[in-house]
């Protein structure tokens, strides 16, 4: 959990510095569920970000921050724009207790466990025309490299009011 706090203590203040290009806070549901944040560094990158837990198993905290690029010509809409993105990231994964979920199937572990690694998340954002809304859809293959290697997808579903 310590690790999880430090790691949102270093990406919270380069979401803050976004502001000034439009800053976006809201919820997320999928695997992981909880606050995601997203703010535009220019016209088609922007950095967003999760605090979440796991609703599977025995529940995980987790974090994460990307680095995304978007493709805002590729879905043409009569109303709004539908980019597309995509971006390396990392995440952060901690858990507490005897028993939990990973990749598939339980484990029996005491104490506290964490895990590192990279993700890239794909997804599509719907920005509406003259609303402070948007709804995005993502799915984030990630690679776990520390403590052991080892392969997971996550999804989500979530919506973001725009300051």
């Amino acid at each position: 959990m310590k690790y999880a706090l430090i790691g949102f203590a270093l990406l919270f203040p380069t979401v803050l510095k976004a502001q000034s290009s439009g800053f976006g806070a809201g919820i997320m549901v999928g695997e992981p569920t909880g606050v995601s944040v997203k703010g535009w560094l220019s016209a088609d990158r922007a950095i967003d970000g999760g605090l979440a837990w796991s609703l599977r198993g025995a529940s995980y905290f987790s974090i994460h921050a990307d680095y995304l690029f978007h493709n805002m010509e590729l879905i043409k809409l009569n109303k709004g724009r539908l980019p597309l993105y995509y971006g390396p990231g990392v995440r952060l994964r901690s858990w507490t207790g005897d028993r939990y979920w990973d990749h598939g199937r339980w484990y029996g572990y005491e104490g506290s466990r964490a895990r590192l690694g990279v993700r890239f998340p794909v997804g599509l954002d719907y920005l509406p025309d003259n609303s402070p809304v948007d709804v995005f859809l993502e799915v984030a293959p990630a690679l776990d490299l520390l403590p052991s290697t080892s392969f997971d997808i996550g999804a989500a579903i979530g919506v973001r009011y725009w300051f």
